[in-house]
C-alpha cells in the first residue's frame, strides 16, 4: 500500500493539539489500514518564554488580563476536551513551561521511532498529571517510560544539542505562514488547520485511499 506523509505542527502545552491528536487517533483506529506516515514538528506557542518557564497564574494574567479572561478563553477548550473524552487538569497546573526541551525530546524520539508515544506521554504529563514538562528530570522520565535511554536523554537535555535546529524549524514554519497549532500538512501540499473532528479525518483518509487505488489501477 502506498503511503502519504502527514506532518503535524504542534506544541505539547497546546490544549487544541491534545484534542486534535485524540480526534486523529480515533479516526486512524477506525480506519484500520490508514495511509499516513506521521511526523511531529516543533512550534512554540510562547517562543519568548524564559527557559525556566514561569508561574502559570502570572502567565495567564499577562496573556488574558486576569483570571476571568483566562476562564473565558479556556471555556471552549474545556467543552471540546470533555466531548473528546479528555480531562484537562487546569486547576492543578502550577507552571507554564518553555517547550524547547520538550520539542528536542520529540525530535530525538523520532530518530528512535517513538515519536507518537512521547507526544502522548507529554500531553498526559502536562494536561492530566500537571507536571512541569520544561523540567529535565520530568522529560528524562518520559523518555525512559517510552523505551528511550534515560541517562542519555538527560545528558543531551543538559547540553544544547539541537537547540538552534528546533528554533530554526519553528521560525521556518512561521515564515511559511503557520500562525497557530495544530496545523496538519497532508502529502506536503494540503494544510489542514485546527483540531478537526474524527469525521473530517475519516473523509480525508477515504479520499486518499480512493485516489491511491485509482493511481494504481
Amino acid at each position: 500500500m502506498s503511503v502519504v506523509k502527514l506532518d503535524i505542527l504542534s506544541d505539547p502545552i497546546c490544549p487544541w493539539c491534545y484534542i486534535g491528536k485524540t480526534h486523529l487517533d480515533k479516526a486512524l483506529a477506525e480506519a484500520g489500514d490508514h495511509p499516513f506516515v506521521i511526523e511531529w514538528h516543533p512550534f512554540q506557542l510562547n517562543p519568548d518564554m524564559p527557559r525556566e518557564g514561569m508561574d502559570r497564574r502570572t502567565y495567564l494574567e499577562g496573556k488574558f488580563g486576569g483570571k476571568e479572561g483566562a476562564v473565558r478563553a479556556y471555556a471552549p477548550v474545556v467543552e471540546h476536551a470533555e466531548k473528546a473524552g479528555l480531562t484537562i487538569n487546569f486547576e492543578a497546573m502550577q507552571r507554564t513551561p518553555n517547550t524547547l526541551d520538550a520539542h528536542r525530546l520529540i525530535h530525538w524520539a523520532g530518530i528512535e521511532g517513538k515519536q507518537n508515544d512521547v507526544v502522548d506521554a507529554l500531553f498526559q504529563a502536562y494536561f492530566v498529571d500537571a507536571k512541569d514538562i520544561g523540567d529535565h528530570e520530568v522529560l528524562a522520565d518520559i523518555a525512559a517510560a517510552c523505551g528511550m535511554e534515560r541517562d542519555v536523554t538527560l545528558r543531551l537535555l543538559q547540553g544544547d544539542t539541537e537547540v538552534s535546529e528546533i528554533r530554526d524549524r519553528d521560525a521556518h514554519s512561521r515564515k511559511m505562514g503557520v500562525s497557530s497549532v495544530p496545523t496538519y500538512i497532508v502529502a506536503n501540499q494540503h494544510a489542514v488547520p485546527g483540531a478537526q473532528p474524527p469525521e473530517l479525518w475519516k473523509q480525508v483518509i477515504a479520499d486518499i485511499q480512493s485516489q491511491l487505488a485509482a493511481d494504481q489501477g
